[in-house]
């Protein structure tokens, strides 16, 4: 499908063709300067002197975390924790829905240790090859990374325990095909665990039509009712979204000109794919 004949927006905003380019050219800058977080005044993200590593602990990370990760890899984009949520034993397969510099990736390998696997996917050349830069920093030898769009995920089917994502699926255009190319690649009774941004409220035309809006995390979230009933129809059972109570402190420092906690807050999302017949066994790191 060319961007000529691409598909309106799956939230009846932004041009998808559009939209993607201003995500890639976004999250492409982000990377070659080497931090950024959420929302359209957040250049300075406060000016403080690691705006990234305090960003973190407001998100739920712990400062173990932060010490755990070599420089490099937090880049102060998400809006949650999904490591917190995700309960990743050891020996599992990980993948991370638009992995940027490679933060959550690294926490993950941690917890699925050197039995386990975490792969990463990111649609912007600038942030795979920063994460693969992180790599060898980070002695993550079971971590990869790879470049595509997570519409069109570059895994193979059934071949992943645990999903993870932060902040990244708002960011998408077709969020429908975004959950079913999760339930795809997931083994029967894997799971979703994810952060991101969703709408309490209408949102303003020139939030959802800006580039720059959309492209910040802030255009492109979908109300919650939206989102289960697209995890339902993908076929994922145990359906939770949750709101995260203490978010709004920081949505409200995402616009110097307006107050998005009236529209947006960051929520946790989980869900599991469901247990079928048992399929022929296959090598776990064969993703």
């Amino acid at each position: 499908m060319t961007d000529g004949d691409a598909p309106a927006a799956d939230d009846g905003g932004l041009d998808p063709a559009r939209q993607r380019s201003a995500v890639r050219e976004r999250y492409g800058e982000i990377a070659s300067a080497g931090s950024s977080c959420c929302g359209d005044g957040a250049g300075d993200c406060g000016g403080t002197e690691d705006p990234a590593a305090e960003g973190a602990t407001e998100l739920g990370y712990a400062e173990e975390d932060l010490d755990a990760v070599a420089a490099g890899a937090n880049l102060g984009l998400g809006c949650g924790n999904p490591t917190a949520i995700a309960g990743l034993e050891p020996g599992e397969t990980v993948l991370d829905l638009g992995s940027g510099g490679g933060f959550d990736c690294f926490l993950a390998a941690r917890e699925v240790g050197d039995e386990g696997r975490v792969i990463g996917v990111d649609m912007t050349p600038e942030m795979v090859e920063r994460a693969r830069g992180n790599v060898e920093a980070n002695d993550a030898a079971n971590v990869e990374f790879r470049l595509g769009e997570i519409e069109h995920l570059p895994v193979a089917d059934g071949s992943v325990d645990v999903i993870l994502s932060n902040c990244v699926i708002n960011l998408s255009p077709d969020k429908r095909r975004v959950v079913a190319e999760a339930y795809r690649v997931l083994r029967p009774g894997g799971r979703l665990a994810v952060s991101d941004v969703v709408a309490t409220a209408d949102l303003p035309d020139d939030l959802r039509e800006d580039p720059a809006s959309v492209s910040a995390c802030l255009g492109g979230a979908a109300p919650i009712p939206t989102l289960e009933s697209m995890l339902a129809d993908a076929g994922f059972v145990d359906v939770a979204i949750e709101p995260k109570d203490d978010s709004e402190s920081f949505v409200r420092e995402w616009d110097p000109d307006r107050d998005l906690s009236d529209y947006l807050t960051a929520a946790t999302i989980e869900a599991r794919k469901p247990t079928t017949d048992p399929e022929p066994a296959t090598d776990r790191n064969a993703a």
